[in-house]
């Protein structure tokens, strides 16, 4: 996918009944695959599928994840990019058969397998920071220069999928905001995000409805919109190509517009101000 001069939007589909912002409403297959496809109408690039979420919670067996993504990828891949996101890479390998071309690892390729799987699949990789196992409750987070230590552990990691043989095209980074992070620490990674986006590699930001924004605007789960697209515009602008998000009309429509401010797309079309003298814009 050519970023230069294109922001792109991950439409969020999760298949699990404990999400954190839609609560299960996807979880029945037909409304995963119909969110999905409405996502591609609304204008997403890609969509990513989730079975299994990161956040602290009983264990999932691997035979459960793949039974709950595979089929959803399955449905979704002649109609977009598919990205599946896992941890495991039992259930990569299984999505990538299915035809997701994108991995999303929330580990930053944690687990010892995960980068031959994806080099093998010739799929691609959203390399993430974290620094809890899933689904287990990490220590308070301390760090001494979160942006520096992203950086560093982005680095390790993506030098890690390239020794596996994932090609340098394929690697996108992701700061991971909230992930074993408390909400100084995202909006420190937010505000200094143009250190990232220099790394050698698209950087993705996973901002939308996260719980740094709740706090720092005093605002339950479903009333982030406003604070989500603020957040992922002040991240396109420093250099992020892609955004990660649940609203994915909105999230688009943003994205379309920061766009054409930027010079790199045309408006959908021109009136104001444009017609002949003496047949005046009734809004000039």
């Amino acid at each position: 996918m050519e970023l230069s001069r294109r922001l792109a939007v991950m439409a969020i589909v999760n298949r699990t009944p404990d999400s954190f912002y839609d609560r299960g409403a996807t979880f029945a297959l037909d409304a995963a695959v119909a969110a999905g496809l409405a996502a591609v109408e609304e204008g997403a690039a890609m969509v990513d599928v989730g079975g299994v979420k990161f956040a602290p919670g009983e264990p999932v067996p691997v035979d459960v994840e793949i039974a709950r993504v595979v089929p959803v990828v399955r449905a979704l891949a002649p109609a977009i990019a598919v990205s599946v996101d896992t941890f495991r890479h039992e259930v990569a390998r299984a999505a990538i058969e299915a035809g997701a071309s994108i991995v999303n690892d929330t580990t930053g390729l944690g687990d010892p397998r995960m980068a031959e799987v994806i080099a093998e699949g010739g799929a691609s990789v959203v390399i993430a920071h974290s620094l809890a196992e899933p689904r287990t409750q990490h220590p308070r987070p301390q760090y001494d220069d979160v942006v520096a230590e992203v950086a560093g552990f982005l680095v390790e990691r993506r030098e890690r999928a390239l020794a596996h043989g994932i090609a340098p095209e394929r690697i996108i980074l992701d700061p991971g905001h909230d992930l074993n992070k408390n909400t100084r620490h995202s909006l420190e990674l937010t505000r200094r995000l143009g250190e990232l986006t220099g790394l050698g590699a698209p950087v993705l930001v996973a901002v939308s409805n996260k719980d740094f924004v709740g706090e720092t605007l005093d605002r339950e789960r479903g009333d982030r919109l406003p604070g989500s697209l603020a957040a992922a515009v002040y991240c396109v602008l420093q250099g992020a190509r892609i955004v990660r998000a649940h609203n994915v009309r909105e999230t688009v429509e943003a994205m379309r517009m920061v766009e054409a401010i930027l010079g790199w797309r045309e408006p959908a079309f021109l009136l104001h101000n444009t017609r002949p003298e003496g047949n005046a814009d009734a809004h000039a």
